[in-house]
């Protein structure tokens, strides 16, 4: 039986007997204690606490949920029940049955004959556990069901007493075990061995809450729930196995067409008794299903979070590929194959493929990049660690591989284990704190990230401010608060900067990346600039400002006036990023997800979700759509509506906003934007004006930002351009059109001039230094040239003399050290040839010895290393001390 059918089984079943099907929730909700959703019940959580009351007829509801549970990724392919991502099917009750519904509705699922409808599971291979002291349910499998006394086990709180492994719904459980037979382990039921007797489904009694502690029982149980629910799970993939008579979960028809193109690709054969081997093929199966649905979510790689967990998934899968002899790029092909297994259940994989492999194929070519520098550094350190006999790689070399070459520090781990090699963890994690410390007090001066909202509690609660500002630049409002240096105050003085709530304003605080109106307050002879609005809570309006002449006191009512030119320069720039918004979608398909955006007076920037790199052909071209929607004069029109009916619309919605049941639609064009936004625009599209786009960068692995100028902000860009055109044009005499050519041609004579001098330069340095290896001394085995060079020789320079001394050596031994006073550096470099390298000598651990005396640093191959310091005093003994080093050898 395909997976899909038990799937359609499952939701059938439970259809029929009354349950509502709900849609599998995103692996991604707003919850701050998961990172991923990781069972099935988590989207149900808020009925379960009583918080919400259930949408579903009758209070039940069945699902089929997608889960992501990475706790454990090392072990992923060890044992073969577990996988990263999972289905949980499930059917819930809220305050509706209990403990028999649940357990009568299991048995008749599993039991009941392929043809009608159920799994056709023998019963006599089926065995049941319950919670220690949980007599109800033991009574009711005995005598409701018929399963034996003997069949039936009782466990303690780590088995049978479920929760999410955070506070929130738990209860006792019934976990329902398949017995595979002898071949897979002892006899005894579950309690004796959990291999031979898989569970298949749990059965949890949802009735407490529990509070914080670990998850095995250390926690204490907070009360009672509102009303006795039931939460199951049955493991479709576990099923999957059972019924299509595999031997574990990575073989079913879903991840086993994964393995089997990883043979293909790699030459090597899945289990022909290699277990480490067979883990890995297990990884790039598991991984490659788990990485594509998180990426189908929403999720780009990055260094922390969600997507730290997808980088280091992604990543784990190429280094397996290649540890199984996989040449090139593998993760087009296996993301290809595993969507093509998985889109019968998730349709909407076919939709979102292009951008699914998109970014996986981009960060692939990411990590082969840090997987051959930071491979070479770990061999490097893992090489000098077995010469010294040590065992432990230090934890700064861990981090510096982390830090400096991008080597995630579960694949130094990894390596390490691989190479017999532990890591001291204790000295990277003191690294990375002191790294993120760094990072904080960076961060530390941005705007209101200190403000104590509650000071300003009282007015959320009580005096949320209207905003009138959509339709009006200028109202009358009420002082309800005034606040100075983070105090409450009642009155504000000339000179005083001063925080002001109104009851009502025409002002637009920031939000959605558009900047804050500038204005001014006035009454009578009072008049304060208003330099910045932020929203406290979502509901109230401070007003920033400073009291340019009179005082302001409590109570008082007040005129606020919106500047007009600024805010007709912000309504442009945000219109223009919704036409840009629509433009890229255009050029660049649906995948080029929006990921913020900033909108001032006359500038716009656009992030969004993407992994390459524009072409000038693309940008030229979002430009032109851009301009030509500003001149077909759209109307800009807005709707308030529910949520709902703006999804039925087609609004686009922003990845991870969180929007109330009353929405903002702003349409431009009919069906060429049609967004959800709550920021101000112009009337027509035509009031933009021009728009000139600057151009694209990139601001993080799989993020691009465009750039744009708009109203008369791009006129005065427009006129710079064309005046700096008209001066080179006249400067070299050349027609403006044919500028590009004739700048061409000069920069190629300027290239072809710069190499002519480099040469001569290089002639005039050989020639100065051509007596060096005449004037090389013996040092033990080694003829050596260490000499301090005349001051102003660059680094590069000293890198160049060096080599060329080296190549007079022939077949000799030979090392060349010099070093030079060039300004406020010392640089230095030290060559060896390589008979020096065959005998031992590592150009990398003399420059350290040599760095020792300059205050200096440096490191390279054992052939040729370089480094720079700031002593110049201490060059003699450093180049001493390297003498010693090697007439010492």
């Amino acid at each position: 039986m395909q997976t899909h059918e038990i799937r359609e089984r499952f939701t059938n079943h439970f259809v029929k007997a009354g349950h509502t099907s709900v849609p599998s929730a995103s692996l991604i909700l707003d919850d701050p204690q998961l990172l991923f959703v990781n069972a099935g019940m988590v989207p149900f959580k808020p009925y379960f606490l009583g918080q919400q009351n259930p949408p579903f007829a009758n209070g039940l509801a069945t699902s089929i949920q997608k889960c992501v549970r990475t706790l454990d990724i090392e072990e992923v392919g060890i044992t073969t029940r577990h996988n990263t991502f999972f289905q949980m099917a499930g059917n819930f009750s809220f305050g509706q049955y209990f403990k028999e519904g649940a357990i009568t509705h299991a048995w008749a699922l599993l039991t009941s004959a392929v043809a009608d409808g159920g799994f056709g599971l023998d019963p006599e291979r089926l065995w049941v556990t319950v919670y220690l002291d949980d007599d109800e349910a033991f009574e009711i499998w005995r005598d409701k069901v018929g399963v034996p006394a003997e069949r039936i086990q009782r466990m303690g709180m780590e088995d049978n007493f479920w929760s999410m492994g955070v506070p929130g719904p738990c209860g006792p459980c019934s976990e329902i075990y398949y017995d595979r037979g002898p071949d897979y382990g002892k006899e005894g039921g579950p309690a004796v061995d959990d291999n031979r007797y898989m569970e298949i489904w749990n059965l949890v009694f949802m009735e407490s809450i529990r509070g914080e502690g670990d998850k095995k029982g250390g926690f204490e149980l907070l009360g009672e729930l509102p009303k006795k629910n039931i939460d199951t799970g049955l493991g479709i993939e576990r099923v999957a196995c059972l019924l299509q008579g595999v031997d574990n979960v990575y073989e079913t028809d879903l991840l086993r067409p994964v393995i089997d193109e990883a043979v293909r690709l790699t030459g090597t054969k899945y289990d022909a008794g290699n277990d480490e081997d067979d883990v890995r093929f297990r990884v790039i199966a598991d991984h490659s299903r788990t990485g594509m649905m998180i990426i189908l979510d929403g999720v780009t790689p990055s260094n922390e979070g969600r997507g730290y967990i997808l980088r280091r998934l992604l990543r784990r899968i190429v280094r397996s590929a290649r540890l199984l002899g996989a040449e090139g790029n593998v993760l087009e092909v296996f993301m290809n194959t595993i969507m093509d297994t998985m889109t019968p259940s998730f349709p909407e994989i076919a939709d979102n493929r292009e951008r699914i492999l998109r970014v996986a194929k981009a960060e692939e070519r990411a990590f082969l990049k840090t997987l051959a520098s930071g491979t070479t550094r770990f061999d490097e350190a893992a090489a000098a660690l077995r010469e010294s006999g040590a065992k432990v790689l230090p934890g700064e070399q861990a981090f510096e591989l982390h830090d400096t070459y991008g080597f995630p520090i579960d694949l130094t781990l990894e390596m390490a284990r691989e190479a017999g090699l532990d890591v001291d963890m204790d000295a990277f994690d003191a690294a990375m704190q002191e790294q993120r410390a760094r990072a904080k007090a960076d961060n530390k001066a941005k705007k209101q990230g200190n403000v104590d909202e509650s000071l300003y509690r009282e007015w959320v609660d009580a005096h949320p401010t209207e905003f009138v500002g959509y339709d009006q630049l200028q109202h009358e409002g009420t002082v309800l608060g005034l606040v100075s240096g983070g105090k409450k105050v009642t009155e504000a003085q000339a000179g005083d900067e001063v925080e002001v709530i109104l009851d009502v304003t025409p002002m637009y605080a920031e939000a959605g990346g558009q900047m804050a109106d500038r204005g001014r307050i006035v009454v009578g002879d009072t008049v304060l600039n208003v330099n910045d609005v932020q929203k406290v809570g979502k509901k109230l309006w401070v007003h920033k400002a400073t009291v340019a002449q009179g005082g302001l006191d409590l109570g008082q009512t007040v005129t606020t006036e919106v500047d007009g030119a600024w805010r007709h320069g912000a309504r442009q720039a945000h219109t223009a990023t919704h036409l840009i918004h629509a433009a890229l979608r255009q050029v660049l398909g649906p995948t080029a997800v929006q990921a913020g955006s900033l909108n001032k007076p006359g500038y716009l920037r656009f992030d969004f979700n993407y992994t390459d790199q524009l072409t000038d052909a693309q940008l030229k071209e979002i430009a032109t759509i851009t301009n030509q929607a500003v001149d077909a004069d759209f109307a800009v029109n807005t709707i308030e509506t529910s949520l709902d009916k703006a999804k039925e619309m087609g609004a686009m919605a922003l990845f991870g906003e969180n929007y109330g049941d009353q929405v903002r639609v702003v349409e431009i064009g009919g069906p060429f934007s049609i967004e959800l936004c709550g920021g101000t625009h112009v009337e027509h599209s035509s009031q933009i004006g021009p728009v000139a786009v600057l151009g694209e960068s990139s601001v993080g692995s799989g993020a691009r930002r465009i750039e744009a100028y708009s109203g008369m902000h791009s006129f005065d860009y427009f006129s710079k351009e064309a005046a700096l055109a008209s001066g080179l044009a006249a400067a070299l005499k050349t027609p403006t059109e044919q500028l590009p050519e004739r700048i061409a041609q000069l920069t190629e004579r300027l290239r072809a001039a710069e190499k002519e001098i480099e040469a001569l330069h290089r002639q005039q340095l050989l020639s100065q230094t051509s007596g060096l290896a005449d004037k090389a001394e013996t040092c033990g085995e080694f003829k050596l040239v260490a000499v301090q060079l005349p001051d102003g020789v660059s680094g590069g320079d000293i890198r160049t003399i060096a080599q060329d001394v080296r190549a007079k050596f022939g077949a000799e031994p030979a090392v060349v050290a010099l070093a030079s006073k060039d300004g406020a550096k010392v640089p230095f470099a030290v060559a060896a040839n390589k008979e020096a390298v065959a005998r031992g000598v590592k150009s990398g651990d003399l420059v350290k010895l040599v760095g020792g005396y300059i205050d200096g640093r440096g490191g390279g191959k054992p052939d040729l290393a370089q480094g720079s310091g700031s002593k110049p005093e201490g060059i003699n003994a450093g180049l001493q001390a390297l003498r010693d080093e090697l007439a010492n050898r």
